[in-house]
């Protein structure tokens, strides 16, 4: 049998930690200072911290009031996120006939200002059953606190059938502001 310690010459070699000639106690020590100190610099180094500044984000990142006169109900909540993601909503009980979803889509700048979609599911208010998936089309131009543009609107029904549309509408909203 080999002498404790000796396969660890023979197989790595002569250790050249520096943990091998502290006492038990002070290696412990040592170990228990320098977890935080590794936790920290991993975690500062890891993270990056992304830019807030507004001027980073496109004209239409905020929150807006939008009237479309043409829809069942004519004013709109947009969100629109730096992600490009973006979000619609209205009163429920603006349309007699069908309840309608959030809608919720995609938007991107493109040379001429904003373009994207949003999709809405709705559904018969007295019978609870599916009615349409309606998509509306956008395209908007943003000046400051205002947007102005375009909505196309076309619905489907369940196997995908157009049912309804291209229904056209104006757009005119004003950024909310604190």
């Amino acid at each position: 049998m080999c002498a404790r310690g000796s396969n660890r010459a023979l197989l790595r070699g002569p250790s050249t930690s520096p943990l091998d000639g502290m006492s038990k106690p002070r290696r412990k020590a040592f170990k228990i200072h320098l977890g935080p100190l590794a936790v920290l610099y991993v975690s500062t180094t890891a993270c990056h911290q992304a830019s807030v500044d507004q001027h980073d984000f496109s004209p239409v990142v905020g929150t807006w009031l939008v009237t479309a006169p043409e829809a069942p109900f004519p004013f709109h909540m947009f969100a629109f996120h730096p992600d490009g993601t973006v979000q619609q909503s209205n009163p429920d009980a603006g349309d007699p006939n069908s309840s309608d979803s959030n809608a919720m889509g995609v938007w991107l700048a493109d040379r001429d200002g904003i373009k994207g979609k949003v999709v809405e599911i709705t559904a018969d208010r007295t019978t609870h059953q599916f009615i349409s998936r309606g998509e509306i089309s956008f395209s908007l131009k943003v000046n400051g606190n205002a947007l102005s543009g375009t909505a196309i609107a076309v619905f489907y029904d369940a196997d995908g059938r157009r049912v309804r549309g291209p229904v056209r509408a104006t757009l005119e909203g004003q950024r909310v502001l604190p």
